[in-house]
């Protein structure tokens, strides 16, 4: 990428290049504990045919719309919208709507950023050996009950984090150049020794063997099409901003379907690693954020070497956790960026560490930040995921976005594509939101 007088300049300098940076925005908690934890609980092999199905749905349109709105706008997320509306005439109108799933990506950086505090104090107490001999439960309950409880990781989190932003989309892309590969290689890793535990096989048959009457439940769908959509990211925000670092020769299905392809990767492969053990070790694999805290490192305590894979698996976890977090800075900074010009990206930087922390050094415990969370899940990212699938594809005019889609294309799109997105993706994007909304679900 080339990084010239402002974020909306630059670009990325190959395909692989943005490919890797928006697999890491899309890798994060969602593909470890959440992708296993639905999978658990909603059928096993039957989960897992929904989630593909709705995977290959969301990415062929969803995503792809999102990084070809950035892409046409050249910036984030308020502009996006801006423009988008403007082809309708309601440009007044689009510049007010994207500050929505903006706020998304701003409020849900605060509370993550606290989860990855939490995974930097697993990290360290492996180094030191402490979470090898301690019971895990009590642990856990010493800082994730606590108030205050991780500040100086928290801080070191967030500044870190923002550190790597300070090139704007240069630094992205080089920093994930070297967390995702590592990554994906730490999970192999993890997966190939939880391959020979006794009694992993009965995880696999879990996971591969569909029970086909689950597929007549109507929430397991529901499970797996929310699951889907937050994996990849289609919130209306986050994506349009790597969007905007594309060049006009860049095939956006194609970048789509890689993104899909290499998270769906990261989430079956995680899955590999805990489902797995925790039939070896007749542990529920029902439990959240415990599952990474609680069963995780007390089936680790108990396999030969488990320090180490210890250390491996939270290491992994740090860079799926800052790559996420990345993109939620990124997405905000570059739209404040594009609306107030006269800030330089410095003190774009420190004005976003004062955002995040502020509120998030008191929302440590996780009796605050849980709630805080899915108040973000049921309501500001769903109402902002389905802002964008409207706005694409009922608002902003038909002739514009196929114009955007088809540049750099190797395959025309057309009314096929349009109608699919507009008549089936916008349906299905409302239906969560309302799911979410009224039903009061977190996805």
């Amino acid at each position: 990428m080339s990084n010239q007088a402002s974020g909306s300049t630059s670009k990325f300098t190959s395909k692989w290049g943005f490919i890797l940076s928006a697999v890491g925005s899309a890798v994060g908690m969602a593909n470890v504990w959440g992708f296993s934890y639905k999978v658990g609980s909603n059928g096993g092999g039957a989960f897992l045919i929904a989630y593909l199905i709705f995977i290959v749905l969301f990415s062929f349109v969803g995503l792809a719309a999102e990084y070809a709105i950035g892409r046409r706008a050249k910036t984030g997320t308020v502009g996006s919208y801006q423009k988008a509306w403007a082809t309708s005439g309601k440009e007044g109108l689009g510049k007010y709507v994207g500050w929505i799933p903006l706020a998304g990506s701003m409020c849900i950086a605060i509370g993550y950023a606290v989860i990855i505090s939490y995974v930097v104090k697993a990290f360290i107490d492996s180094l030191t050996g402490t979470i090898m001999t301690v019971d895990t439960g009590a642990w856990f309950e010493s800082f994730a009950f606590v108030d205050f409880s991780v500040v100086p990781l928290h801080i070191i989190v967030v500044v870190g984090t923002l550190l790597t932003l300070l090139l704007g989309a240069d630094s992205i892309e080089k920093s994930n150049k070297i967390m995702m590969p590592v990554f994906f290689g730490i999970f192999v890793i993890l997966a190939i020794r939880v391959a020979f535990l006794p009694g992993a096989i009965e995880g696999y048959k879990f996971m591969f063997t569909p029970d086909w009457k689950q597929l007549a439940n109507p929430m397991l769908w529901v499970w797996a099409m929310g699951q889907a959509f937050f994996s990849l990211s289609v919130t209306g925000s986050g994506m349009i901003v790597y969007g905007a670092y594309l060049g006009d020769g860049e095939d956006v299905i194609s970048g789509a379907t890689f993104t899909a392809l290499f998270d769906t990767i990261a989430a079956f492969v995680a899955a590999l690693v805990i489902i797995p053990a925790c039939f070896a070790y007749g542990v529920d694999v029902n439990s959240g954020p415990g599952l990474l805290f609680v069963t995780l490192p007390k089936i680790l305590q108990d396999i030969p070497a488990g320090r180490i894979f210890a250390i491996i698996l939270y290491v992994a976890m740090i860079f799926a956790g800052v790559s996420s977090l990345q993109n939620m800075f990124e997405a905000v900074a570059e739209s404040l960026l594009h609306k107030i010009p006269k800030l330089t990206r410095n003190v774009m930087l420190v004005v976003l560490c004062v955002i995040c922390l502020a509120p998030g050094l008191f929302m440590e415990k996780i009796e605050v930040w849980g709630p805080w969370m899915d108040i973000v899940s049921i309501y500001i990212i769903p109402i902002g995921a389905t802002l964008g699938a409207v706005s694409w594809f009922w608002i902003m005019k038909k002739e514009d976005l196929l114009d955007e889609i088809n540049k750099g294309a190797k395959k025309k799109y057309g009314d096929f594509w349009h109608n699919l997105g507009k008549f089936v993706y916008v349906p299905l994007a409302v239906l969560l939101c309302a799911i979410a909304l009224f039903g009061g679900i977190a996805f």
